[in-house]
Parts: C-alpha cells; structure tokens; sequence
C-alpha cells in the first residue's frame, strides 16, 4: 500500500513530524521532490530536528529510506545531515538514492542568490538553497544525473558540456568567472565514493516493494498553495509538491497511491513572499509566532521569522482538493489555547463580492478575508490523546474546520512529540 504525505497550504504545516508518526507503520519512506530549500522538523527521543534531504523515517529502525528520481540531490548537505545524525547518537539509517536523481551543482547558490538580489523587493522570498537554477538546468538537460559520476570518461565529458553552456550564462549575464571542468570533477571526485553504496535504481526498487505487499510512504516537501502551476504563482517553488507528481518523483505508477494525507495547521503560516490574506502583523504576529510549533514559527532551512495568520478555510480547502485528499492531519491545535476568541476565514472578498474558490494570484492582490468567530477554550491542550476529552470549543473548532475544508480529519496534533495525536 502507498500512501503519500503532503503540504494543503504554504508549506511548513508540519509534514515532518506526521511522515515521523506514520513511518512506524511504513516499510519505506521515500523524499520525491524538492531538496535542501525545505525542513521538516521532528521531535522524538533523539531530540529535535530539522530534516532537509533525508526522509523522515531515518529515525525508524528497519525502515529503508529513499531519496528519489525527483530531489535536487544536494550532496554536499546530505552528507552534513548524516554526520549531524550521527553525532547525536541516532544509528545509521538504510538510505538507497535514486541512479536518476541530479545533484545541485555548486553554482546554483550563487546564481539563486543574485537571482534574489536582482529582483530586489519583487524578490520570490527564495532560500538561496540553489532550487530553481537547478531545475531550470534539469529542464534545459545539462543536468548531471547520479548515475554519471562512476565512470570518468563519462563523467568529464558531460561536465565538459555542462561547463559549456553555463559559462555562457555565468559570464555572459551575471559577469562572474567561469567554471572548468577540471574543478567540478575534484567537485564530485569528494562524495561520489560515499554515495555510491547507496545509489540504486530506486523505481524498481520499489515497484518490487508495492508487490511484495511493502507499506511505502512518500513525503512531500513544501504544501500545495507553492506548486508552480497550481499554487500563487510566481511566488512558488520550482518543483511540484502536489501528491499527482509524487508518483513521478518515486518512480512508481500513478495508480498505486491509495491514501492522501495532507497536513494543514490550526492557524496559517507561509513560506517566502506572495499573497497571504489572514496574515497577522505586529505583536499579534508575534504572540502566535512564538506560541506555533516547538519553540517558535521559525524556518527550518533559513532561521528567519515565518509569517503567521488565521486558519483560511478557502485556501485550505482549495489546497486540499488538488492534492486529491482522502484525510487530514490538523496539527497545533494547542497553540490557539491562549485566545478567547478565534476568526477563521471562511470566504474573501473583492470588490463587494464574496468569493468561495481560491482565485488566482491576480484577484488575491484585490481580496479581503472574511472572517467567522469561535469562542477559543483558554487551557493547555497537551497530554490529551481522545478527542472525546477535547473542551467543547476545541472539538467544535475541529468539526467547523473540517466542514468547510469538505475532506474527514484523520489526526489532531496537540502538541510537538510524535505521541501527542489524537486518532479520529
């Protein structure tokens, strides 16, 4: 049975901690998109962490890991996040990486940063992680697949050509120097070693596994309001975190996802610029801003403050719709005990009219929330594992929630450790 694990909003809703969760009852976890420009963070009895190319089960013994054909395989992060593993005493997880997997090239940094500090205040809100030069060049095909780097002859003259064509552009547009060949092989010549015990052909791997009867789990990076086609464009990312790409991404049959989990919080938060109506400015940002998560609404990848804002039932549901969920995860309820009063957007508003379905990013630059009030239950909510001992407010905020966003809520988050779910 496949089931995929995935983002109904901006991102960062706190898909880590439910792929952490749901890894216990997986044979394989597998990352299908997306690379080092977002972090899942997780708390289990190892500590707290922040996870950026590992899947999330590497935390689960038995459990075998799969980095697949649709990362941006940044090699020089990955082997950080395994030392970093290591040193904190978690064993070494079983990892396979997919032989069709491309790798972030140290260039792409570079060029994602004077991207950024080009656009200046029209600026994506990018992590500079390198992502969307990467997929430019994977759509362009001078991208370098794992598969090249085991045989030299092979390897040099697809750096060559790839050198080639990125001279042309890193001279030509942003005046930088250019690149040999020669340094990239010493580049790759440092990892390739390391990786090469974990490089497979990870498709087929799993195709065997779903037929043997394996429990497989895709993790998705980032939430669906970020997918390049779907979500507010331009301020997206560059890959898609939509559960339909997940099959592609893994290398597996688009028919073999069964489940669709998407995660989606209790309050709004989003990942870099672009529209966000229920956003929340000043000390009330900052009081939800410190209460959210653990320790903070702070970015995983970046450190930087996430903006913050009301639950919207209209993105939520939108996002919800085209990922094709079958459930939610309704995580950090408890962050919202300390409020008497809490709005939920159940609609927006343009130019008097009152709009039900997320519009494009166009009509968003014009819209206005509108909001519906629920008297908040002002007590801690951790430690609560049935949903029958939730307050009334509590319980009643959930089914409101779910009502509106037209998919069953499966899991209520209550707090940030793995235990602290309630199973609906």
């Amino acid at each position: 049975m496949v089931r995929a694990i995935v983002g109904g909003n901006w991102g960062d809703e706190g898909k880590g901690k439910m792929t952490d969760l749901l890894a216990g009852e997986a044979d394989i976890v597998v990352r299908y998109q997306g690379g080092a420009n977002a972090g899942h963070t997780i708390v289990n009895p190892y500590g707290k962490f922040a996870l950026h190319l590992l899947p999330s089960g590497v935390f689960r013994p038995g459990v075998v890991n799969v980095i697949g054909t649709g990362v941006a395989l940044d090699p020089e992060t990955l082997f950080r996040e395994l030392d970093g593993l290591a040193a904190r005493g978690v064993p070494s997880p079983d990892l396979r990486v997919s032989d069709r997997a491309q790798l972030v090239l140290p260039w792409h940094r570079n060029q994602d940063e004077l991207e950024e500090s080009h656009l200046g205040m029209a600026a994506f809100g990018s992590t500079k992680t390198g992502i969307a030069p990467f997929y430019a060049d994977k759509a362009l095909k001078i991208g370098l697949q794992v598969s090249d780097l085991f045989e030299d002859t092979w390897l040099m003259d697809r750096l060559t050509t790839i050198c080639e064509s990125k001279n042309r552009l890193l001279a030509g547009v942003y005046g930088t120097a250019p690149v040999s060949a020669g340094d990239l092989f010493a580049w790759v010549d440092e990892f390739r070693g390391k990786l090469r015990p974990m490089v497979t052909d990870t498709s087929a791997f799993l195709r065997a596994a779903e037929a043997s009867g394996k429990r497989i789990l895709l993790e998705g990076q980032l939430g669906a309001l970020k997918d390049p086609d779907h979500g507010i464009h331009p301020y997206t990312t560059s890959s898609s975190p939509l559960a339909g790409f997940a099959a592609v991404g893994a290398g597996l049959p688009s028919q073999s996802i069964r489940e669709v989990v998407a995660v989606v919080k209790a309050y709004s938060s989003c990942v870099g610029a672009g529209p966000f109506l229920t956003e929340l400015f000043g000390e009330e940002a900052q009081t939800l801003r410190q209460r959210g998560g653990d320790g903070g609404e702070y970015g995983a990848t970046t450190g930087r403050p996430r903006r913050v804002g009301w639950f919207d039932a209209v993105a939520t549901r939108y996002g919800c719709a085209i990922q094709g969920a079958t459930g939610i995860s309704f995580g950090l309820l408890d962050v919202l005990g300390y409020l008497e009063k809490i709005p939920v957007c159940t609609a927006y508003e343009v130019d008097g009219v009152r709009l039900s379905e997320f519009p494009t990013s166009r009509i968003l630059a014009n819209a206005h929330p509108v909001y519906e009030w629920l008297p908040g239950w002002r007590c801690d909510l951790r430690g609560i594992r049935r949903f029958s001992d939730l307050p009334a407010e509590a319980a009643a905020y959930v089914r409101f929630a779910e009502a509106h966003m037209g998919v069953p809520i499966q899991y209520v988050s209550t707090g940030p450790s793995r235990d602290d779910i309630i199973r609906l």
